[in-house]
């Protein structure tokens, strides 16, 4: 692999693929050309071929790509090859949402754990996992060793939750709370805020009436 910083628009694209690629999988089809996948995922030839090209050699000029080999090729570089766990702090509409997204188990992320601390929710089950109390937080993480939290708990709470986190040695967070979140230098930190990116589209839309 190439010392420097692969593009993350690149790294997006590479799910696209590998999602495409394991519908043809799943259709039987064992080869493909590097314009049929562009035509199928919204990309181009040139750009299907320049993100492959940051990892290596695929494929066969003439002839394409063996679907199974470069799905696998590339579930290896986004590291979905194998299993990672997960929890998910928040057991609300959009944290019972996202404990029922099935694309969460295809892609190879285990859910371990869901985490309230309502009364009338603790000892339910979601997708068959019981939610537990947060104060279980600490003794979950220990048994369980998650790789990846998830959190969708009110803003207000959600940096408490992180440092939580932190201490227990979760080094990767996907947010789903409205809140700039901080953490040591060794965390990452994704945030997905719905309202932000439809407010980003209206931005846009205004400026576009404004001129």
């Amino acid at each position: 692999m190439k010392s420097f910083k692969i593009p993350e628009a690149t790294i997006m694209r590479l799910s696209i693929y590998s999602r495409y690629l394991n519908r043809l999988m799943q259709q039987g089809i064992t080869t493909i050309s590097s314009s049929e996948i562009a035509d199928n995922t919204g990309a181009t030839s040139a750009q299907v071929r320049k993100d492959l090209a940051y990892f290596g050699e695929f494929g066969t000029r003439g002839v394409g790509y063996d679907v199974e080999s470069l799905y696998d090729s590339i579930a290896e570089i986004l590291g979905v090859d194998k299993e990672w766990k997960l929890i998910i702090i928040g057991a609300g509409k959009l944290g019972l949402a996202l404990s029922m997204y099935e694309g969460f188990r295809e892609r190879g992320f285990k859910n371990v754990g869901i985490f309230d601390v309502d009364p009338i929710k603790i000892g339910k089950k979601a997708q068959g996992i019981n939610i537990m109390h947060l104060d279980d937080l600490e003794q979950v993480c220990a048994t369980e060793s998650p790789d990846i939290a998830v959190i969708a708990v009110p803003g207000e709470h959600a940096q408490d939750i992180v440092n939580r986190l932190v201490e227990v040695g979760i080094k990767s967070v996907l947010n789903f709370a409205p809140r700039v979140l901080t953490a040591p230098i060794d965390v990452r930190i994704r945030n997905v805020d719905f309202a932000v990116n439809l407010e980003l589209l209206t931005y846009n839309m205004a400026m576009e009436e404004r001129k």
